[in-house]
């Protein structure tokens, strides 16, 4: 009889443990994976804030789970989990109910409240795809209505925001709020004076688990956005219009419209009663786990990430509650659970390596502390962004491939507006692409000339003889010539890039640059003619690229026959991708490979200046294909037509 895995969760830990276990039992049909999740998508809760506060679109933090585990022998359940049976080994939902052999608790957490009056009923959590999404349409609201409000000390009320927490989640949904609430001001013809920023903590200071330097960062950054912190604050009380405080024994009543919850979490209610009925019940409804991550006292439950309890060896605190320990978590127990399934009795040991905390303040301003072995350091701002937003691809690459990196980083950085980025709006699509349609039209028509020159010059004549040797050789020499280097080519015909040009090969001229690493590769720059008197058209580059001489040498040039062929594909690529860029039809590809037909003429025979805006423009049209282009009409049907391919579905090999 087969063997059952049932895991309860689809975040950080589920999916990863799914997708190895799917990975190590693939032709293997006697063990079957199952994973339930309320949702038929995973978020990502660590970018909640930047959804909440406008600057991504809610599709960014979401991925399908069907997309997912497309090809892979995952069985994904919508369910909602109500209990877990262990004694006859069966997980317990809404709608059905699932035999395991081993189970895997990765339930995730919710927002806790300490029993403070209030807070639950009249705050806003963020801690879920929807908490995300509500927050972010009242905060658009409370400023529509602002605008409406004439009375002032109504509209300050509807426009202060209070944060209670000021750890990770904390701190970074208020920088995105301060950075987001001037947009939204001039927007709606408001002012930033009316705005009131608030943030909370008990503790001493902003993420105090952080190091005092880049703490202290985060608290001068906050400030410099206009936010008031309160630290060394307890939270009495909270209505629908006030929020009460606790400084130091002084106690304050303050008008609020809008409090946004982030001060602690809790186990998910499943874990708490698994730990309960398990006797592994620890703080915060946490479950106990040995260093396998199994639960205390069993061998077929294993818990992973937030549900996990586990004090490392050496250490006096158990297993943080963050992402890095969730993906190391579903790891290895993917790892235990193949190994069980599989007989062995040797387990690994759950030992994470930590690489540290980053904290984004907003969209352009971030630090980190990093951590390899022993060696820790902080990361400043440029570099923690960059190092956030690799991080996040890494883990998407995993997750969903290709698809969702590309969807990531056009919502992070090629879609942003109001420069909300690290790198600002710099690298932001700001230009219609009807715009680029002439220049797109212009390269292709050129192409399709260049290629028609060449066939009625006889590059399609067998026997005339092939061209590739002079057109090669001609261009080497004259290169050469300039750079003063004795050339066995010296008389050979045919010099394209003079004859681009109309020019003969010349020997005389002006090296503007000759730069030599290691006989590896070699950039040039010459003048075809004394510098004073050049032209555009006398200006030459060429990357001497010695893999590429060799291609050359030894391949292309190997043969009359292998000459006479390549010499026809160049032909009829200039021509396919002329007709293409005129008819605006595979435009991304015709442009990728005219870009590429362009560099290799730069490490063959080099390029004149003058002909150089054909790789820019090549470069500039690679999606400039659905406006006034075939590709309008005929890129969905085609994507829509790929997608459904089994192969492609698998490996992600598509975008949206």
């Amino acid at each position: 009889m087969g063997k059952k895995v049932v895991i309860v969760g689809a975040g950080y830990s589920g999916i990863l443990a799914a997708k190895k276990l799917a990975k190590n039992f693939k032709k293997d049909k006697n063990v079957s994976i199952t994973i339930v999740d309320r949702n038929p998508f995973s978020t990502m809760l660590t970018e909640l804030h930047e959804v909440a506060a406008c600057r991504v679109d809610e599709a960014s933090i979401r991925m399908d789970l069907k997309r997912i585990f497309a090809g892979r022998k995952v069985d994904v359940k919508l369910d909602n989990i109500e209990r877990v049976d262990f004694e006859n080994k069966v997980v317990v939902g809404s709608h059905e109910s699932y035999e395991y052999d081993y189970v895997v608790i990765a339930a995730g957490s919710k927002p806790t409240y300490f029993g403070i009056e209030g807070a639950q009923e009249n705050t806003y959590t963020l801690w879920s795809y929807d908490d995300a999404v509500k927050l972010r349409d009242r905060i658009h609201d409370v400023f529509v209505r602002a605008s409406q409000e004439p009375d002032l000390n109504k509209r300050r009320q509807l426009l202060t925001f209070y944060v209670v927490g000021a750890g990770l989640t904390g701190v970074e949904m208020m920088g995105e709020l301060a950075e987001y609430a001037p947009i939204l001001c001039d927007k709606f013809g408001l002012t930033m004076k009316d705005v009131t920023l608030v943030e909370v903590d008990a503790l001493p200071g902003a993420v105090t688990t952080l190091p005092e330097k880049p703490r202290k960062k985060i608290e001068k950054r906050l400030r410099k956005l206009g936010v008031t912190l309160k630290f060394n604050t307890k939270v009495i009380k909270v209505t629908d219009s006030s929020i009460t405080l606790d400084t130091n024994g002084t106690i304050e009543e303050n008008p609020v419209h809008t409090v946004i919850w982030t001060a602690g979490i809790q186990s998910a209610d499943l874990t708490a009663d698994s730990g309960d009925k398990l006797e592994a019940l620890q703080r915060g409804g946490r479950i106990e786990t040995d260093m396998y991550l199994r639960a205390k006292g069993s061998e077929d439950v294993f818990v992973a990430g937030d549900n996990a309890y586990y004090v490392l060896e050496g250490q006096t605190t158990a297993l943080p509650q963050m992402v890095e320990n969730a993906e190391q978590s579903g790891k290895l127990i993917a790892q235990n659970i193949t190994a069980s399934i599989r007989g062995s009795k040797k387990l690994t040991p759950y030992k994470p390596a930590f690489h540290g905390t980053m904290v984004c303040i907003g969209g352009r301003w971030g630090t980190a502390t990093a951590k390899f072995g022993k060696v820790q350091f902080n990361m400043p701002s440029f570099f923690a962004m960059f190092a956030k937003h690799f991080m996040n691809c890494v883990y998407f690459m995993q997750v969903l491939g290709w698809n969702k990196v590309f969807s990531y980083l056009k919502h992070e950085i090629f879609t942003i507006r109001n420069k909300r980025s690290f790198v600002g709006g710099h690298f932001s699509n700001r230009t219609p692409s009807f715009l680029l349609m002439p220049i797109r039209v212009w390269l292709g028509m050129v192409w399709l000339f260049e290629g028609v020159k060449k066939v009625t010059e006889g590059w399609l004549d067998f026997e005339t003889g092939p061209k590739l040797a002079g057109f090669f050789g001609g261009a080497t020499s004259w290169f050469n010539g300039i750079l003063g280097i004795a050339d066995a080519n010296a008389g050979a015909t045919g010099d394209a890039v003079a004859g681009a040009t109309g020019e003969a090969a010349a020997s005389a001229g002006e090296i503007l640059l000759h730069l030599n690493f290691f006989n590896f590769i070699q950039p040039m720059f010459v003048s075809g003619t004394a510098l004073a008197d050049a032209k555009l058209e006398n200006l030459a580059i060429k990357l001497d690229f010695s893999l590429m001489n060799w291609f050359v040498d030894n391949v292309i040039l190997s043969s009359d026959g292998m000459q006479f062929f390549m010499q026809a594909m160049v032909v009829v690529m200039e021509i396919l991708i002329g007709l293409a860029l005129i008819a605006g039809l595979f435009t991304t590809i015709a442009a990728g490979m005219s870009v590429i037909l362009q560099v290799m003429f730069l490490m063959t025979t080099g390029l004149y200046l003058s002909n150089f805006w054909m790789f820019v423009a090549g470069i500039a049209v690679l999606f400039a294909g659905n406006t006034l282009g075939l590709d309008y009409w005929v890129s969905p049907k085609l994507k829509s037509l790929w997608k459904r391919i089994p192969f492609i579905k698998k490996w992600y090999l598509y975008h949206d």
